[in-house]
Order: C-alpha cells, then sequence, then structure tokens
C-alpha cells in the first residue's frame, strides 16, 4: 500500500480551500482517506495553514511520500521533510 500527503479539495466553484490528508496513492483526490492532519486556503492573503507537526512527522517516518504541491507547503512552514525512523 502506498500511502501519500496530498491536497482534497472543498469550496465551492472559484472559492477552493483544500484538506491535508494521508491517504492510498489509488484512492481518488476526494475520496475516502486515512487521516487529516491539516488544512490549507490559498484564497486568504496571506494563505492560511494549520498543520498538525507531530502527524507529519509520524506519516513521513512510515514512508508517506508527499505530492510536490504538499511539499512546498510542509517547506514554507519550515516542517523538516527527513525524518528518522521511529518518528524522533
Amino acid at each position: 500500500m502506498a500511502v501519500v500527503i496530498r491536497l482534497a479539495r472543498l469550496g465551492a466553484k472559484r472559492k477552493p480551500h483544500h484538506k491535508i490528508v494521508v491517504t492510498e496513492k489509488t484512492r481518488p483526490r476526494d475520496g475516502r482517506f486515512i487521516e487529516e492532519i491539516g488544512y490549507y486556503d490559498p484564497s486568504k492573503k496571506p494563505a492560511l495553514v494549520k498543520i498538525d507537526q507531530e502527524r507529519v512527522a509520524f506519516w513521513l517516518s512510515e514512508g508517506a511520500l508527499p505530492t510536490p504541491t504538499v511539499e512546498s507547503i510542509l517547506k514554507n512552514q519550515k516542517i523538516p521533510l527527513k525524518v528518522k525512523k521511529g518518528g524522533k
């Protein structure tokens, strides 16, 4: 089972906001997910980002791969992408 950290779209037409979720790679974009670990609203200035850093570290240590967009968000929030096995 390949696990990824990616965005799930919410909101109305032309008013998007996103959940940052952990899901299987084969699931649809807005389909069932394993865990919600954050929120991203690009329509605010500056963009509103809320992320549970402990859960991100846990999932990265378990081998979850962030999508390029989520990787960019994590870098902007200064969350390390390299985590030792065991989540510490």
